[in-house]
């Protein structure tokens, strides 16, 4: 009896919009080592930190929808414990952050410290200090619109440039999750804040930019950024643009959750930088020459001139100015419009990235060395701080400056 040969197993590659899109953007080679070849950084404290407020966000919109917390939180009692259980699921995961921007101590082993044993120093650390304002000035405005929180999102595109012969598999996936608000929560929640004189920030930054005329039933897509306001034009040509990325992934975002079948009309998105609401020096340093250069979309007018006098005025080894609640809100919330030419347009560049990560797998896979397989074009500022520099023959800057003794 002839025995039937097994088939090929059919395998479709799945690639992430953050884990994937934005990283392969940054830089190939990097993009490389740290996903497909599992090394991970020696110092991950920018993904740290995204996946801690994401966590944080999340974790605080359940408290509040279950327990039906009033605003604003105490950071000792209503914060810190969260704070505490995203740290732990994080270091689980091979995640720290610096011990300058998350008290962290209570979560090491031998350690015998308590909450209690917390004091104002620790609450002002960076991490600590942002997600508290993230809370307190968002969350108030945000928690009662969110009609779904965390959604995976997933879809299926055609492989580009497939070949039978070559290609491995005739589609590929995409993946991301998302926290999605509706016409039917913002209509209400706007409806209260008039009878009851509340002005919900988001609500009234939806009907100044958005369109409603012709739309009765809608989603807005919602995205949390560990990191502050891009400026609108990079400054060289091999400067990644945050700006324009941010655009495409929330218009990605907008594609996958209309193959859903409960997904209304997606309207809009909206893109919270909250880094913004505590800035750090580096932080502040980059928005003074965004506001010197003309890079920000932000509009510096008489409104903010008392904010930006001071960042103007201010020097590195100043203590930080006190800038306003209204313009650190101004600077930490975008709107970005959706239609379908725009989200066309964002596909077919998240395909471009597929073809090119796909081409450099099969470049390694017949044998070409990683570093000739997989490009290395990222910005100075990439290269500075990336693990793999003192080897990387395309970081020419730094390379020919290191010198074996």
């Amino acid at each position: 009896m002839k025995l039937p040969t097994r088939s090929k197993s059919y395998m479709i590659p799945e690639y992430s919009l953050t884990g994937d899109l934005l990283s392969y953007i940054t830089c190939g080679l990097q993009y490389r080592y740290q996903n497909k070849g599992t090394l991970p950084p020696s110092k991950p404290v920018q993904r740290w930190f995204g996946e801690f407020i994401h966590g944080v966000m999340e974790e605080a919109y359940l408290d509040w929808k279950y327990h039906e917390k009033e605003f604003p939180w105490d950071w000792k009692t209503d914060i810190r414990p969260i704070e505490d259980e995203i740290d732990l699921r994080l270091q689980v995961r091979g995640l720290y952050p610096h011990d300058e921007d998350l008290f962290f101590s209570i979560n090491q082993p031998g350690s015998d410290l308590k909450l209690e044993d917390l004091n104002e120093h620790d609450h002002k650390k960076l991490a600590s200090a942002r997600a508290e304002k993230a809370i307190n000035i968002w969350g108030r405005h945000l928690f009662p619109l969110i009609d779904a929180s965390e959604i995976l999102i997933k879809g299926v595109r055609p492989m580009p440039n497939y070949d039978k012969n070559i290609s491995r598999s005739n589609y590929y996936g995409i993946n991301g999750v998302v926290d999605v608000l509706t016409s039917t929560k913002i209509n209400r929640i706007h409806e209260q804040s008039t009878l009851y004189n509340f002005d919900n920030k988001i609500v009234e930054f939806i009907k100044k930019n958005l369109d409603e005329t012709d739309i009765e039933d809608y989603e807005i897509i919602i995205d949390y950024k560990g990191m502050k306001r891009p400026p609108t034009k990079v400054a060289d040509l091999q400067s990644e643009d945050k700006w324009e990325n941010h655009k495409q992934q929330i218009l990605t975002y907008s594609w996958l959750r209309s193959k859903q079948e409960d997904a209304k009309n997606i309207s809009a998105g909206i893109i919270l930088y909250l880094n913004e609401l505590v800035p750090s020096i580096e932080d502040l340093t980059l928005i003074k020459e965004e506001i010197i250069n003309d890079l920000t979309d932000v509009p510096v007018n008489d409104e903010f001139y008392d904010d930006i006098q001071l960042i103007l005025n201010w020097q590195e080894d100043e203590k930080m100015p006190n800038l306003s609640e209204e313009f650190k809100i101004a600077r930490s919330i975008r709107f970005i419009a959706i239609n379908d030419e725009e989200r066309r347009k964002a596909v077919e560049k998240f395909d471009r990235v597929v073809e090119d990560i796909e081409n450099s797998l099969i470049k390694e896979t017949k044998g070409c060395k990683i570093q000739d397989a997989w490009k290395a074009e990222a910005d100075k500022r990439t290269c500075s701080a990336c693990d793999f520099r003192t080897f990387c023959k395309n970081n020419s800057d730094i390379t020919k400056d290191f010198k074996i003794p």
